[in-house]
């Protein structure tokens, strides 16, 4: 009995590497919250929300998009 093969959706993979970012820069961030940039709005903390930000869009669309079986759907 052959195995049917179905295509991974995109979505999936942008969510992966989204969250994958993220963690990337949240963990940049809190390594900077001991050493503050010496920028004008550092006080703002934008890579430190732009990171939570990352991680929930991509957590979401890996979680959306998540493969599941689908036997018997088209």
């Amino acid at each position: 009995m052959p195995r049917e093969r179905h295509m991974l959706p995109v979505w999936f993979f942008i969510g992966v590497l989204l969250t994958l970012y993220g963690a990337i820069i949240l963990g940049t961030a809190i390594s900077e919250l001991s050493h503050p940039p010496a920028v004008v709005l550092a006080k703002y903390h934008a890579s430190f929300w732009g990171g939570i930000l990352l991680i929930v869009i991509g957590g979401f669309y890996t979680l959306r998009f998540w493969p599941r079986n689908r036997v018997g759907k088209p």
